[in-house]
């Protein structure tokens, strides 16, 4: 069964200095045709029933008011009434929000956003090359308080150059004020392709570790469940749709750079705007990569999926027979924890889970 429905909109006004996502600053141009292509690729969609809805970028607060009606009606036409879904998101930047953007979006049936904040100082913010302010921020927030929607989900970065502790634990604290109801906190990653990887910026690992772990403590116990490496939720918050990908779910995405995986198989388009809409335009697939995985590979990367929920995976007989050796390493490294067949991260491997997951991913260490 299809459970989750991903939307990919690629458009930004202004590229991040950290950000490698499939996303374009200066093409808005190109939105309209984009939705036409959205449009007709959701028609020839193999399923037309999904649980949850997530438009993701790039920046789809860039669209027009009238742009995201095209949207809905794309998706309504050849999925689910927005109000249908179990959970539906879009993401959102600030400075993009406007008061007549949240109503719509309330209207049609949304019932979660996931608001790009990254730092509560707006210095952090210039270098991280946003351009919101922290005044932005608060305006959006207050609007969307005001139009009723309560579930929103707020980002926060941490190791980013010239933040300190201090800085950091001074801008949870804020936003913890707020009262969200989910929280994603990340570490900087310096990717390459990226401007800062392009200046050659390294990351304090030590100063993040410490950050990370006073975001862990500090939400704990403000009354957050952390169920996710990077996540935070307030009781019964926790995010549907990203909780499928972690449970390896089905799902349809749709758009350039999107992902699909259906009865084993992943598929993604291609992430060139441009070649999307002119693929889609003339009756071609936009797909350019996919892949179908088995045995080994495929056990691996579900216990890899699953070991990001914190509170860890049920191991299979054949994961046990392919991993068993790996596991048991990393529980004598104090990296995992088992209790019977359930196998978790322990308080030490949520730091370094990179370590323990590339034992799941080929090629394979001989034994």
């Amino acid at each position: 069964m299809v459970t989750g429905l991903y939307i990919h909109i690629p458009f930004c006004k202004q590229k991040c200095n950290y950000c490698d996502f499939a996303s374009f600053a200066g093409r808005e141009i190109l939105i309209n045709d984009y939705l036409n292509a959205l449009e007709k690729e959701a028609s020839l969609a193999c399923s037309t029933s999904c649980q949850t809805l997530y438009v993701g970028g790039g920046t789809p607060s860039l669209l027009s008011v009238e742009q995201l009606q095209k949207l809905v009606q794309v998706i309504e036409k050849n999925f689910e009434e927005i109000p249908s879904f179990q959970e539906s998101t879009l993401e959102a930047n600030p400075e993009s929000l406007s008061r007549e953007k949240i109503a719509f979006l309330r209207q049609a049936g949304f019932n979660r956003l996931s608001l790009g904040l990254q730092s509560f100082n707006d210095t952090e913010l210039k270098t991280l090359g946003r351009i919101h302010t922290v005044a932005d921020f608060l305006q959006a927030w207050d609007t969307l308080q005001d139009e009723g929607i309560e579930n929103v989900n707020v980002d926060l970065m941490a190791g980013l150059p010239g933040q300190t502790l201090t800085s950091f634990a001074d801008g949870l604290e804020q936003v913890i004020r707020l009262k969200p109801n989910h929280l994603s906190v990340y570490g900087l990653q310096v990717e390459e392709g990226t401007p800062f990887f392009e200046r050659g910026l390294l990351c304090d690992q030590l100063l993040m570790r410490q950050m990370l772990e006073h975001a862990r403590a500090r939400l704990t116990t403000a009354g957050y469940h952390h169920y996710e490496i990077s996540n935070f939720a307030r009781p019964g918050y926790e995010s549907k749709h990203n909780m499928q990908y972690w449970q390896y779910a089905d799902y349809v995405g749709l758009g350039s750079a999107a992902v699909s995986y259906l009865n084993g198989v992943r598929c993604q388009n291609t992430p060139d705007v441009q070649e999307y809409i002119r693929l889609v335009r003339t009756g071609n697939s936009p797909v350019v990569f996919n892949e179908s995985l088995s045995g080994q590979a495929l056990e691996g990367e579900k216990l890899m999926l699953g070991l990001r929920q914190l509170d860890g995976v049920t191991l299979t007989p054949l994961q046990q027979q392919f991993f068993g050796h790996e596991i048991e390493k990393h529980i004598q490294k104090g990296l995992l924890v088992q209790e019977d067949k359930k196998v978790k991260l322990s308080e030490e491997g949520i730091y370094l889970a990179n370590e323990v997951f590339y034992s799941f991913v080929a090629p394979f260490e001989e034994i």
